[in-house]
């Protein structure tokens, strides 16, 4: 039975592996995703999404600014939402591609599939993590334009 029970817990782990939570508040999907992805809140810790939301005039050199209400509602929801362990630990940064896990995770891939215009940056997470809405990033689920499969 012990056998089972760990053969169990180990498919798990595996099926739910570069999973989070979806972005799916409302007022996150209106404000936040209808300029730029909609980031999981589980991307950031609580100190980097307060740090986001603290200077929305400059928001990564756009004015993001909101109505009290609407920025203080949207705050609440990415803090309680907020990411704990190993994708955001001794992360400090307001920038998801600047932390130890994003940077370990994508530190194979070259410059130049980065760089193609059908690319961009690596924070436009859709075009290869193309289940990356769901929460799902998978490596399963990345294609890489002009590239392919990522394996």
């Amino acid at each position: 039975m012990k056998k089972i029970l760990l053969i169990t817990a180990i498919g798990l782990s595996f099926a739910f592996a570069g999973s989070v939570a979806p972005a799916d508040n409302a007022q996150y999907q209106k404000e936040c995703a209808s300029c730029h992805f909609g980031y999981q809140p589980a991307l950031l810790n609580k100190v980097s999404w307060e740090k986001v939301m603290g200077n929305l005039s400059d928001h990564f050199g756009t004015d993001a600014s909101l109505g009290k209400v609407e920025s203080e509602q949207i705050l609440s929801y990415l803090v309680n939402n907020a990411g704990s362990g190993k994708i955001t630990a001794n992360n400090s940064s307001m920038q998801i591609t600047k932390s130890p896990y994003f940077m370990k995770e994508h530190r194979k891939i070259s410059a130049k599939l980065i760089e193609q215009k059908e690319v961009g940056s690596l924070s436009n997470c859709l075009v290869c993590h193309t289940t990356a809405d769901k929460g799902n990033y998978s490596e399963r689920a990345i294609v890489i334009p002009n590239h392919g499969r990522w394996e």
